[in-house]
């Protein structure tokens, strides 16, 4: 059976997501789409930018305001606009920002489900905590270092253009050329001090991450130093192709989260799909570089925000005194049920043993997880057991004390109960449903051991006691009395 973080040890983190960024980059990415509608009708512009939640332009002509705010209303039809003169302002509605924040948490959810699953654990939970915040647990895995790495890599990967005919030293002066950035690769040390090489590269990114299909480690055969091989989609592919084929001879940047990776040259027209990121990487850096990029970029920052780490002998711990209160549990009613109720209570102490195995099979089967919950909620399964039993043999008794016959007195007292059982069973059956639905991590394991521990608990005490029962009984003859 998979063992919970509380008893197999790991590590609990809580992530942050920053989801105003995942707005702002939102509004970023549709001024692409402004830029492309105002070429394409050929309407000139003095500025274009993104600004937080809103995207700020002024035409250069006032004779295209009309035409240029019709066709951009249709295009942002979740922006509200405000105008003066030829200078627009759209701003996302906060029916969409709220929208993307909660689509970003949900697809940092799936991102960082990937890059867990990848570790090759065995049963993580990952769940949404309030608006803006994600649970992490980790069973099984102590590297809580190599963990946030793995999870708080943005990963976003860009190849953009290097601008050729610019001047790199007059931008860094501040006369960057219009359509043009300044990026820096890492940090190394050249005479003895910290250097940074600075990149003058076109805005557009002609690739990104998204298009990635999938990253292996590999070696790079110049330098025999451990690398990333990139293989694109589809659709990256022919992007790729274009690219290369277009600007042979020029060199291209890969940005990886905001750092130029290496500026190659592109030598000849590459069709396969295919490119390679090299750094000097080691293999556990180029392992964990692999598995980000397979799993794709997070739709925004995140943050740790809350660290625990549980160990292994803690865990043990805590499985030695689960299992000592289940024992211990057990003994007590078996024991009681044994004096109180004679050879039926024997009849109910097979049938509960019998329940324990049903409940430990069943988890088993259907790959749930035990956590220390988990445990108690089998604890509580084993009164409930007895207690079906408990309201049987009295009923029965009750029979006896009215006059009826043994086996009349065993007839009666099951078939009166048995709604009394359903229902507390059903009752307890529905608030554990919902505990699981609603509920996280150990809410959970709580919630499976005690489902599935009323389903067996109700198949015991209805089924296999009466089987018992009618066993012991049926070819008996007439019963005078019942040892109950």
């Amino acid at each position: 059976m998979n063992l919970g973080l509380d008893l197999k040890g790991g590590i609990h983190l809580v992530v942050d997501v920053d989801v105003d960024v995942a707005v702002a980059h939102n509004v970023e990415e549709e001024v692409s789409t402004v830029r492309s509608i105002l070429r394409q009708h050929k309407m000139r512009y003095k500025k274009l930018d993104a600004k937080g939640n809103s995207i700020l332009l002024t035409l250069k002509n006032s004779s295209d305001n009309d035409k240029a705010l019709a066709l951009l209303k249709d295009a942002l039809p979740k922006y509200s606009v405000e105008g003066q003169g030829s200078s627009f302002v759209f701003t996302v509605t906060d029916a969409e920002a709220k929208e993307i924040k909660h689509n970003a948490v949900e697809q940092s959810i799936e991102v960082i489900r990937q890059r867990i699953d990848a570790l090759g654990t065995t049963e993580p939970v990952i769940a949404r905590q309030g608006e803006r915040r994600i649970l992490v647990e980790i069973p099984g895995f102590n590297d809580s270092a190599a963990a946030k790495a793995l999870i708080g890599r943005t990963a976003v990967l860009e190849f953009k253009l290097v601008d050729e005919k610019g001047d790199l030293d007059k931008a860094l002066q501040g006369d960057i050329p219009p359509g043009d950035i300044i990026v820096y690769g890492k940090e190394e040390t050249r005479n003895g001090k910290p250097f940074k090489q600075p990149y003058l590269l076109k805005k557009r990114t002609e690739l990104s991450g998204s298009l990635v299909a999938d990253a292996r480690v590999s070696i790079d055969s110049r330098y025999n130093e451990h690398a990333v091989t990139l293989k694109f989609n589809s659709k990256g592919a022919r992007t790729f192709d274009k690219l290369t084929k277009a600007h042979v001879g020029e060199r291209f940047a890969i940005i990886l989260e905001g750092e130029v990776n290496s500026a190659p040259v592109i030598r000849e027209r590459i069709s396969g799909g295919s490119a390679q990121i090299t750094g000097s990487f080691t293999a556990s850096e180029a392992h964990n570089l692999a598995i980000v990029l397979r799993a794709g970029a997070l739709p925004a920052p995140v943050k740790i925000v809350e660290e625990r780490s549980i160990g292994p002998s803690l865990g043990q711990d805590s499985i030695d005194e689960g299992f000592n209160s289940i024992i211990i549990g057990s003994i007590l009613v078996l024991v009681f049920m044994l004096i109180y109720y004679k050879l039926f209570g024997l009849v109910a102490n097979i049938a509960l043993i019998f329940n324990m195995l049903l409940i430990v099979a069943v988890m088993s089967m259907i790959g749930a997880t035990l956590t220390l919950p988990g445990m108690a909620g089998i604890v509580l399964t084993i009164g409930m057991a007895v207690d079906a039993n408990v309201l049987i043999f009295e009923r029965i008794r009750e029979e006896l004390n009215i006059g009826k016959t043994p086996l009349a007195a065993i007839d009666s007292g099951y078939a009166k109960a048995f709604s009394t059982i359903v229902d507390a069973n059903i009752t307890t059956l529905i608030a554990a449903i919902v505990l699981f639905q609603f509920g996280t991590g150990p809410v959970k394991g709580f919630a499976v051991t005690l489902s599935v521990g009323i389903i067996a608990s109700m198949f015991t005490a209805i089924m296999v006691t009466r089987a018992i029962i009618t066993l012991t009984t049926e070819n008996r003859g007439r019963i005078k009395k019942l040892s109950i």
